[in-house]
C-alpha cells in the first residue's frame, strides 16, 4: 500500500514536471549557463606554453594549487580566462559583510532596504575588480618566474603579458560573476555556488580514474580503493543527516477574542539549524587563503628564501595551513550565523505576535535564550564543519591519497544538490497551487 501511494505521488510530480513550463525554461537556463562557463574553462590566457604549465602543475598537484584547481574546474591548472573562478567576488562578499558589522555607514546601508542592498552590491563589484586585478598581477610575475623542463611557462615575458593577463582574469572572474547573477534571478539555485559546484563534479571523473590507475598499478591498494570509496558514501550521509538536524523551540500563542471567535491557542515551533551558516564558511575560508597562498606559490621559486619557508609551512598538511583553515572555519561559522539570524530581531517579532517561548519571559530573557541555544549549536556546527574539512586533508597527507574530491567539495556537493531541488520542489509545488487555483475559478464561473 505504501509504495502505491509512493509511486502515485511520483507520478503526480512528474505530471506536474511536465506541465511546469516555466520551470523548464528555468533548468534550461542553468543548464546552458553552467556549459558556457565549462566551456570558457579551456580557453587558455594569451603568452602561456601549455607543455611547460602542464609539467609545473604536476610537479605542485599534492599542494595546495591542486585544492584550489580543483574549486576551478581545472581552469587554475590550464591557466584559463576563468582561472581566478569566482573566489575574489566571494572574497570582496565577505569584506562588505563584515563592513556591515564595524562600519555605521554600512550598516545604515543595509537597513535601507532594496536601495541600499543595490548600493552595497555596487561596492561589492568594485571591490572584485580590485581583488582580481592584484590577484591577476600576482599570478602573471608568478608565472614568469616558473621554469620546467620543457623550459619557461610564459613564451614573452614582459609589461605587455602582464597587462593582458590582468585584463583577462579581471574580464573572465567578472563574466562569471554576472553569469552568476543571471542564473539566480534567471535559472534554478544560488548561481555562484552552483558555478562552484559544476567545477567540482567536473574533475571528479578524473579524481576517480587517477586513483582507480594507481589500484591497477599497485601504488593503492584494492582494500584501501574500497575504503575510500566507502568513506565517501559515509561522509555523504552524516553530511545529510547534519545539515537536515534541527533543534525545535516550541513557541506558545495566547488565545484572543476578536468579535465572536476565538483565534490563537495553538504551539508552534521555531526550527533552529545545527549548521545554520551551511557551506558559507568553507568557502569563505577557502577564499581567504587563496589569495596569499596564491601569490606565494607562485613567487616561491624566485623570491627570498623567507617566502620559501612560509611557502612550505603553508603547504598542504602542514599544521599552520589546518591551524589557519579551521580558525577561519570557525569565524565564519559563528560570523555568518550571527549575518543570518539576529536573536533580539526574533524575540521582537515574537513578542509582537503575542508569542512566547514556555517557561522564559518575552523580550529580553527570550533574546539571551534564543542567543544560548544559537551559540551551543554554532560550536557544534563549526566542529562538524572543521572535522569534514580536514579527515580528506589528514588521509592525503598521511597517506599520500590523490584524491582531491573530499571532504570540502563533497559538502559543497551535497548541500548545493539539497538546495537546489528544494527550490525545484518548491517551484513545482507553486506551479500545483496555480493549477488548483486556476480549476477553481472555472467551477466558480460554471456555478
Amino acid at each position: 500500500m505504501a509504495s502505491a501511494a509512493e509511486q502515485f505521488a511520483s507520478n503526480l510530480n512528474l505530471g506536474a514536471f511536465a506541465k511546469a513550463t516555466e520551470l523548464k525554461k528555468r533548468l534550461w537556463f542553468t543548464l546552458g549557463a553552467l556549459i558556457v562557463y565549462r566551456l570558457g574553462t579551456y580557453i587558455p590566457l594569451p603568452g602561456i606554453d601549455p607543455v611547460a604549465l602542464k609539467d609545473i602543475f604536476e610537479r605542485n598537484a599534492g599542494g595546495i594549487l591542486g585544492m584550489f584547481d580543483m574549486f576551478a574546474g581545472g581552469a587554475l591548472s590550464r591557466m584559463t580566462i576563468f582561472a581566478l573562478n569566482i573566489m575574489p567576488y566571494i572574497t570582496a562578499s565577505i569584506i562588505m559583510q563584515l563592513m556591515t558589522a564595524v562600519s555605521p555607514h554600512m550598516e545604515a546601508l543595509k537597513k535601507e532596504g532594496e536601495a541600499g542592498r543595490k548600493k552595497i552590491n555596487q561596492y561589492t563589484r568594485y571591490g572584485t575588480v580590485l581583488i582580481t586585478a592584484l590577484q591577476a598581477y600576482g599570478i602573471a610575475v608568478g608565472l614568469e618566474g616558473m621554469q620546467s623542463s620543457a623550459g619557461s611557462a610564459v613564451i614573452n615575458p614582459g609589461l605587455f603579458f602582464r597587462f593582458t593577463t590582468v585584463v583577462t582574469l579581471v574580464g573572465g572572474t567578472m563574466f562569471l560573476m554576472w553569469l552568476g547573477e543571471q542564473i539566480t534571478a534567471r535559472g534554478v539555485g544560488n548561481g555562484i555556488s552552483l558555478i562552484i559546484f559544476s567545477g567540482i563534479v567536473a574533475n571528479l571523473p578524473s579524481a576517480l580514474a587517477g586513483t582507480l590507475e594507481l589500484g591497477r598499478t599497485g601504488a593503492l591498494s584494492t582494500v584501501f580503493i574500497i575504503f575510500l570509496l566507502i568513506m565517501a558514501v559515509g561522509v555523504i550521509f552524516f553530511i545529510v543527516f547534519i545539515e537536515r538536524a534541527q533543534r525545535r523551540i516550541i513557541v506558545q500563542y495566547p488565545k484572543r477574542q476578536t468579535g465572536n471567535r476565538m483565534y490563537g491557542g495553538e504551539s508552534s515551533h521555531l526550527p533552529l539549524k545545527i549548521n545554520t551558516s551551511g557551506v558559507i564558511p568553507l568557502i569563505f575560508a577557502s577564499s581567504i587563503l587563496l589569495m596569499p597562498i596564491t601569490i606565494i606559490g607562485f613567487s616561491a621559486s624566485q623570491g627570498p628564501d623567507w617566502v620559501t619557508t612560509i611557502s612550505a609551512y603553508l603547504g598542504r598538511g602542514q599544521p599552520l595551513y589546518h591551524a589557519i583553515f579551521v580558525s577561519l572555519i570557525v569565524f565564519f561559522a559563528f560570523f555568518y550565523t550571527a549575518v543570518v539570524f539576529n536573536p533580539t530581531e526574533t524575540a521582537d517579532n515574537l513578542k509582537k505576535y503575542g508569542g512566547f517561548i514556555p517557561g522564559i519571559r518575552p523580550g529580553k530573557n527570550t533574546a539571551e535564550y534564543l542567543d544560548r541555544v544559537l551559540t551551543r549549536l554554532t560550536v557544534v556546527g563549526a566542529a562538524y564543519l572543521a572535522a569534514v574539512a580536514l579527515l580528506p586533508e589528514i588521509l592525503i597527507a598521511k597517506y599520500s591519497v590523490p584524491f582531491f574530491f573530499g571532504g570540502t567539495s563533497l559538502l559543497i556537493v551535497v548541500t548545493v544538490t539539497m538546495d537546489t531541488v528544494t527550490q525545484i520542489q518548491s517551484h513545482l509545488l507553486a506551479h500545483q497551487y496555480e493549477g488548483l487555483i486556476k480549476k477553481s475559478k472555472l467551477r466558480g464561473r460554471r456555478g
